[in-house]
């Protein structure tokens, strides 16, 4: 066994742990920092998932780094272009070389005696224990579980005579030319595999409990790709980013202040993709819009390779597998020599390790969020966690600027430990996940932190708001404890609604 120190320890080499060191490096460079990655390469979600069409389901202007621009033509950028991009910025900003792959953490145990934590990872090619101290613990892991998706277990599946095969652990030489394939889900995944696959499959369906809102975005930003002829590349990069997220934000404060007009809306522009040669009940969700994630379908291309007659759907529910494929409620079968259960993700916080703080485990149900940042109770520890409602790394960059300001704080006022309090009994039901109502959210109320009713501790999913409060708001607001003491909590800054709104739009 082996024992190395560092000053801050990031677990996870995806898109957010990448930022969170990258953002170390610019923010605080005298911090000695290391990633623990489990797999064998970076690139988290865009290394794990292989599916044919695998790419982003947000624009790539507003989900790359407010640090790096995205400068690819493509608005919904595929799955390895995503990946390099990646891999680019942790070359460019000298972090690659802090990442150990292969080691999945097991535990981690805080002891406020030594103030530091300490991790145990397992070698995945070996089996021999690793084990690590820090002085501060950030998880970049994500919020699913990577060895296994969500999938029921369906009456008669040991009947099926073809494949089943699931999106998470897609075959390297999976041949489905000429097939029958049925995709069971109505997901982002789902509506990125049916119109790939039906390409080169001799017929594909979609099949559905229920629709999902679908909006068509095309693939190249004309305004964008203008904007980058006549502009310096990091100008065109944070106007783009402005425009995208300030359309984002009203689409979704629409949605929750007027549900019904942007349901006309949204069904409307469908309609007006499908031409009148489809069953509008397929795309007509019983929910309102952004109670779950809006679906983004690359130009059109779901509606046009149903109205070509590649693609079907069908919304019922199965009875049960059969020898060729399956068996209906209505007492159809769709015959198939694939089947593809889209069926969602398996919610994992942290990684899955077994998290102690001075012997004493810590259960992340029982805990209300600080900040979308931090747990409540937890000391020197943080957690990237994006939005679900736009672009992932909007949140996730702002939080680990967040984070870089608190260890700046700290050093600056001598301080070695940190804990958020809720003296007031804040805590709510509402998981951190807000008002989302996802199935694969339901499925893991057991295991989801708590957000509060009021103050820090509610969760925002308002990027402006989130600016002011992570970016310019004092680190000593009432309810952090620096070494055992909570400061009183100072007066904040009048700055005004400008400079957080310039920040947000055009960079820090």
């Amino acid at each position: 066994m082996s024992e190395q120190h560092v000053d801050v320890l990031i677990v996870g080499a995806g898109v957010s742990g990448i930022g969170m060191a990258c953002h170390l490096k610019r923010e605080c460079p005298g911090k000695t920092f290391t990633i623990l990655e489990r797999r064998e390469s970076l690139g988290g979600t865009w290394d794990l998932f292989r599916y044919p069409g695998i790419r982003s389901d947000s624009d790539m202007y507003t989900f790359g780094y407010n640090f790096r621009p995205w400068t690819g033509g493509k608005v919904l950028a595929d799955g390895p272009s995503i990946k390099q991009y990646v891999r680019d910025t942790a070359r460019e900003n000298k972090v690659e070389q802090h990442i150990q792959y292969g080691l999945a953490v097991v535990s981690a145990e805080w002891s406020g005696a030594d103030k530091h934590w300490t991790l145990t990872a397992r070698k995945e090619a070996t089996g021999e224990t690793v084990t690590f101290t820090a002085s501060f613990l950030v998880g970049c892991t994500g919020y699913y579980n990577y060895d296994a998706g969500y999938k029921p277990d369906f009456p008669g599946e040991e009947d099926f005579r073809g494949q089943i095969v699931h999106p998470q652990h897609w075959p390297k030489n999976l041949d489905y030319a000429g097939k029958r394939v049925v995709v069971i889900g109505s997901g982002a995944t789902a509506i990125t595999l049916v119109p790939t696959m039906a390409e080169k499959t001799a017929h594909i369906t979609m099949l559905q409990r229920s629709p999902t809102y679908l909006m068509p975005l095309p693939s190249r930003d004309a305004v964008a790709q203008g904007l980058q002829k006549v502009l310096p590349a990091k100008a065109a990069y944070r106007l783009t980013r402005a425009r995208n997220v300030s359309i984002a934000r009203l689409l979704f404060n629409r949605s929750r202040k007027n549900p019904k007009a942007m349901r006309r809306l949204f069904l409307a522009m469908v309609r007006r993709q499908l031409g009148g040669k489809v069953d509008m009940r397929h795309f007509s969700p019983s929910y309102n819009p952004w109670d779950q994630r809006l679906c983004v379908v690359k130009d059109g291309d779901l509606f046009e390779s149903i109205k070509a007659g590649k693609a079907s759907v069908e919304t019922d529910h199965i009875e049960r597998f059969t020898e060729n494929g399956i068996l209906l409620k209505s007492g159809k079968e769709l015959e198939a020599d694939i089947i593809i259960p889209a069926t969602g993700l398996d919610i994992q916080m942290l990684g899955g390790m077994d998290l102690n703080v001075d012997s004493q485990p810590v259960t992340l149900r029982d805990k209300v969020i600080y900040k979308n940042v931090m747990v409540e109770g937890v000391p020197n520890a943080g957690m990237i966690f994006g939005y679900t409602n736009i672009s992932w790394t909007l949140k996730a960059d702002i939080a680990a600027e967040y984070l870089c300001r608190l260890f700046n704080h700290m050093d600056k006022h001598g301080q070695s430990v940190c804990v958020p309090r809720d003296t007031g009994d804040s805590r709510g039901e509402d998981t951190m996940m807000g008002g989302l109502d996802s199935g694969y959210i339901r499925r893991a109320d057991d295991r989801l932190p708590r957000q509060g009713t009021h103050g820090p501790w509610r969760v925002s999913q308002n990027y402006l708001e989130d600016v002011k409060t992570l970016r310019f708001d004092p680190i000593e607001d009432g309810y952090l404890e620096f070494d055992g003491h909570r400061p009183v909590q100072k007066a904040k800054p009048q700055r005004g609604f400008l400079r957080p709104l310039r920040s947000a739009l055009f960079g820090s």
